[in-house]
C-alpha cells in the first residue's frame, strides 16, 4: 500500500463518524450503525453500544464483527469508486473498573461529547473492535487486503 492510500485509510477512521456494524443475529446477518472512535496510537475502534440493542447482544453471543466506513458520497464519484474500508474485527467489553476503560471513554467523548449522559447510563457499555483484517477499496482499481502486523501499523498511523 502507498502512502496515499495509508493517509486515505487514517482519514477515513478518524473523520468519519459512523460505520456500518454487521453481527449475526440469530444465524443471519444483521447490519446496524455505531459511532466509533480509533485513538491516534491505537489499533482498536471503540463503540459505545446499549444492551437493548440487538447488535449488542450479538456481539456478546458471537464476537466476531465487521464494519464498514465510506467516505461522503459525492463530487462525481462512481459509488464503485467511493473510498471505504471493511474491517473484520473481534469485539470485546471494557469492563467500567478496567485499565482501558478511562482511555477509551475519554478518547470516545472527545469525538461525541453529546453522549457524555450515555456513559452514565447503566445499559450501556464500551465495546473495544480488535481488527484482525481489512480491505480497503482506495478507489477503482485500488485495492488492499491488510492483516496482522502490517494492518496495526497503517491503523497506529
Amino acid at each position: 500500500m502507498n502512502a496515499d492510500d495509508a493517509r486515505l485509510l487514517r482519514a477515513l477512521l478518524s473523520t468519519r463518524p459512523v460505520g456500518s456494524l454487521a453481527t449475526l443475529h440469530g444465524g443471519e446477518p444483521a447490519v446496524s450503525m455505531v459511532p466509533f472512535v480509533l485513538p491516534r496510537g491505537d489499533t482498536r475502534l471503540f463503540i459505545h453500544v446499549s444492551a437493548l440493542a440487538p447488535h449488542t447482544r450479538d456481539i456478546r453471543a458471537h464476537p466476531r464483527a465487521s464494519l464498514l466506513v465510506m467516505a461522503e458520497p459525492g463530487n462525481g464519484v462512481s459509488p464503485q469508486a467511493l473510498p471505504r474500508v471493511a474491517l473484520q474485527a473481534d469485539a470485546s467489553f471494557l469492563p467500567r473498573d478496567g485499565e482501558d476503560h478511562a482511555a477509551a471513554r475519554d478518547a470516545y467523548l472527545a469525538r461525541f461529547p453529546d453522549a457524555a449522559t450515555t456513559f452514565e447510563l447503566g445499559d450501556f457499555s464500551l465495546v473495544a473492535l480488535r481488527p484482525v483484517s481489512a480491505r480497503l477499496v482506495a478507489g477503482f482499481g485500488r485495492a488492499h487486503a491488510l492483516v496482522g502486523d502490517g494492518l496495526a501499523a497503517w491503523l497506529r498511523g
